[in-house]
């Protein structure tokens, strides 16, 4: 069984956090929460420790990990250099769900960068990773704590139904704040380009470096990633998904039409409905797991892979969900997971 250890998330018991920190450096698994989800944690230079990492949530070795620091400084060893716009980045937003991408050093093993020439690098700002990351004293590798290709956990509960007796520990430090995974920049090429969204948006990082540029990645699910989340299908629940997109009315009265249709031939169904929608949708005479307003993306990002685990348990034969429309930092990353979950 995993041993679970419940902390205040403001201020983690020094106990807790040092058994944790051992654990990393003796080459043991620690679930632990960030600001975006909880992250399963190992010591980024032990191999072995590394391959229990893919091990734990089956998955594959051209999947690359984001290696967590507790400082910029403490980077330094695992890139062959920091460029400038790196620096002005990380004054800016480290710690923060911000992710770089830059070359590596020799010192950091092939089995955490997939053998590309890259490592991805963040700082977290989440109080139980920082005291962790500052207690064990090494860089650690921490994909999320969950099965992979499943929701992102955002709280310990998911994290034990997904790798309950795989891995050591979880230190649980309640749900977390932002609920998507990082934004992810690459900086290691030519021009700078944000690989994943996340809470940091495009016009947020154009603020900095005028010339950074979005794109949707994707990757072969053979081929080595540059970052993670660049799989078509993603973040995805064990009940299909389906995504409706469009503006708020067209997107609503498709799905409406369509929940209708496969309700009157007995399929069992449930609705992801935003808060401004649960009204219309109660007639339909379908399940519905409500997910937040929409005029609030932060609290519908909160809880969006909570709200797709919960649909999971419904059993139901399909999800059915719109795309957000509100204009916000959060939108796009919104978007691209609940794509890449409905992906076929």
């Amino acid at each position: 069984m995993t041993d679970v250890q419940r902390v205040d998330p403001a201020h983690p018991d020094a106990d807790v956090i040092a058994r944790a920190a051992e654990c990393l450096r003796a080459g043991g698994l620690v679930a632990f929460p960030t600001e975006t989800v909880y992250g399963l944690g190992a010591h980024a230079l032990d191999r072995a420790a590394i391959l229990r990492v893919f091990a734990a949530k089956e998955r594959p070795a051209n999947d690359p990990l984001i290696v967590h620091v507790a400082t910029l400084d403490a980077a330094e060893a695992l890139v062959e250099d920091i460029p400038r716009v790196a620096r002005e980045l990380a004054a800016r937003f480290w710690p923060g769900p911000l992710t770089m991408v830059l070359r590596r050093s020799a010192r950091v093993p092939d089995e955490v960068t997939a053998g590309l020439a890259t490592v991805a690098i963040r700082v977290p700002s989440h109080p139980v990773a920082r005291a962790l990351l500052e207690r064990a004293r090494i860089p650690v590798a921490a994909p999320s704590a969950n099965l992979f290709s499943r929701p992102s956990p955002t709280r310990a509960a998911h994290v034990l139904a997904d790798l309950n007796g795989r891995i050591d520990m979880i230190v649980d430090g309640g749900a977390t704040n932002v609920g998507l995974e990082s934004t992810v920049i690459d900086l290691a090429g030519g021009l700078p380009t944000i690989l994943r969204p996340g809470a940091i948006d495009l016009d947020a990082l154009r603020r900095l470096v005028p010339d950074v540029v979005s794109r949707r990645a994707t990757a072969p699910q053979t081929a080595a990633m540059t970052s993670p989340g660049m799989l078509p299908k993603h973040y995805s629940p064990k009940t299909p998904l389906v995504l409706y997109e469009g503006d708020r009315e067209t997107a609503l009265a498709e799905m409406t039409r369509d929940a209708r249709r496969r309700a009157g031939r007995g399929d069992s169904i449930v609705v992801l409905s935003y808060t401004e929608d649960a009204g219309e949708l109660s007639n339909l005479g379908v399940r519905i797991v409500e997910l937040a307003a929409e005029e609030n993306p932060a609290a519908v990002a909160a809880r969006l892979y909570a709200a797709l685990r919960e649909c999971d348990e419904l059993g139901a034969s399909a999800i059915l969900v719109r795309s957000v429309t509100t204009s916000h930092p959060l939108t796009s990353a919104i978007q691209d997971r609940l794509r890449r979950a409905a992906a076929p």
